[in-house]
């Protein structure tokens, strides 16, 4: 790759974990704006709005794009700031550029955290002694291929800045290295599962190990950030690239070649990233099958359980109740059963000791309900659903009355949520009055029909359990799932929803106008 010094590496103070807290952190702010006129930006404040320190004619841009409490902007630098050009520039021209020059500056930063990750972390020599060949190859991964692709990526930025710093243009370059991204990020991504396994084995089995990162994750060089923050980097990185170009998208003029070109990126982009996540989807389901096969005796039929499309929605121990109808009082005798339900079929079965299972009876997902259940029950049986098997491996119709063993009502929920029939993606406009919330603190999934979330992506809320959980649709992706309602915040101006609602539709007219052409 091309080898040239990069002027803005050094620019910031900080590293990319930290530049991007920041940033995320404006982001929230943003949204919690209780109602503000059309044309006042949240992102970008008008000019002047910092005191900004008086520089010697000697000083550069260069030395002026250092990262602090805030975010540097393009309108910062001297030779922009107070010309004839920005000023006849409209507001959406300038917010334009200011979201351009975001995209080049996180980069600069993303690259200096990568040299640490490179240069002190995985060359050390001593954290190289404590491991294997396989150990480095699953810990690191291609993270030097990663850094590479981001510095030539780094460097074709800054010659387009460099050629013409009012009207400069990104998202070709984003279109022109995409291939280069896939090429690293969807092998980096793909090896997430071994790499987190991996880090763990050594941080609990090995000694030397952790002595030694100890030592490397004091050093200043690093600012006294993890090991594990700076591998996790290129998963952020790439997801926030694509939201960065989304941002310029919704800012490019309608039906210019701006506009398309922002488009073709922010596609290519998106499809990484869904490639991604489905590759790690497709290694963790398979994992996940082949535990569960040494796991499972079948009473019934034996069937294949382990396929390539196979993926575990959701699993969990349940209370079947049986009603004795003869009884004048309604006496209710209990069983415990296990629910295995995958996208294309449902397990039933009794456990036993030792984690194992024997099914009893399976059916095809598509001949599964599960419904709320309008019987008044006290006590631990209150959370009740009714699960119907319209046709099952007996042929004939099976109704149980199910109450999830942890007797919550998001688990109720969550299982009717769960076996439902396959719902198309949702369009969002039709929802205009639907609450919307941001997250404020990352929250990482630990159930198969959970949604994780990154600081500031927003979801529109679909309905709420009284035990904390929600169920929502990020914006950004359409994806679905459940989240615990304390990583999140309400989006309280009615303003604010809407314009989320207007961009993501910006964004989804582009993509059309685009891509019916062709």
């Amino acid at each position: 790759f091309k080898r040239r010094h990069s002027k803005l590496i050094n620019s910031s103070r900080l590293l990319y974990q930290e530049y991007s807290d920041v940033v995320l952190n404006k982001a929230i702010q943003s949204q919690k704006r209780v109602d503000y006129p059309e044309d006042i930006e949240s992102s970008f404040p008008s000019s002047p709005r910092l005191r900004r320190k008086v520089l010697s004619p000697p000083d550069s841009y260069l030395q002026r794009l250092s990262v602090s409490s805030n975010a540097s902007l393009w309108q910062d630098i001297p030779m922009i700031r107070g010309s004839r050009m920005l000023l006849n520039m409209s507001r959406e021209e300038q917010r334009l550029q200011e979201a351009k020059f975001e995209l080049i500056i996180s980069e600069a930063s993303y690259l200096r955290s990568l040299n640490v990750a490179v240069d002190h972390f995985q060359r050390s020599a001593e954290l190289q002694a404590m491991l294997t060949n396989q150990e480095r190859q699953w810990l690191f991964s291609r993270l030097s291929d990663v850094r590479d692709v981001s510095a030539s990526f780094l460097f074709d930025l800054e010659e387009k800045f460099e050629e013409d710093m009012f009207t400069f243009h990104v998202c070709d370059v984003a279109l022109k290295h995409a291939p280069d991204f896939r090429r690293v990020y969807l092998p980096y991504v793909t090896n997430q599962t071994y790499q987190e396994q991996t880090f763990q084995r050594l941080l609990n089995g090995n000694a030397g190990f952790q002595q030694v990162l100890e030592r490397l994750e004091s050093d200043p060089v690093c600012q006294r950030l993890s090991l594990k923050s700076f591998l996790i980097l290129p998963f952020q990185r790439i997801t926030r690239l694509k939201l960065l170009l989304q941002n310029i998208l919704k800012r490019t003029r309608p039906g210019s070649e701006e506009e398309v070109q922002a488009t073709q990126a922010y596609d290519a982009l998106e499809k990484l990233i869904k490639d991604c996540n489905e590759n790690v989807q497709r290694m963790k389901s398979t994992e996940e099958l082949i535990y569960l096969s040494q796991k499972i005796e079948f009473e019934c039929k034996i069937f294949p359980l382990i396929s390539q499309s196979r993926r575990l929605v959701k699993c969990g121990e349940l209370t079947a109740l049986d009603f004795n109808n003869l009884s004048p009082k309604w006496k209710v005798t209990t069983r415990p059963i296990y629910l295995h339900l995958f996208n294309d079929c449902l397990l039933l079965s009794r456990p036993k000791e030792g984690g194992r299972f024997v099914v009893f009876d399976h059916a095809a997902f598509s001949d599964v309900r599960g419904e709320k259940c309008e019987m008044k029950l006290h006590g631990a049986n209150k959370n009740v659903f009714r699960l119907f098997l319209l046709q099952n491996y007996f042929t004939r119709l099976l109704s149980l009355t199910l109450n999830p063993v942890m007797f919550s009502s998001s688990e109720k929920l969550r299982w009717i949520s769960a076996l439902a029939p396959p719902r198309g993606e949702p369009d969002l406009l039709e929802c205009p009055d639907a609450p919307q919330v941001q997250c404020i603190k990352t929250y990482k999934a630990r159930e198969n029909d959970e949604l994780a979330l990154e600081k500031a992506d927003i979801i529109m809320v679909m309905q709420y359990s009284n035990d904390g959980w929600m169920e929502g649709v990020k914006l950004s992706d359409r994806e679905r799932g459940w989240f615990p309602s304390e990583h999140v915040e309400n989006i309280s101006s009615k303003h604010v929803r809407q314009k989320n609602l207007k961009e993501e539709q910006r964004v989804k007219n582009a993509k059309q106008q685009v891509f019916c052409k062709k």
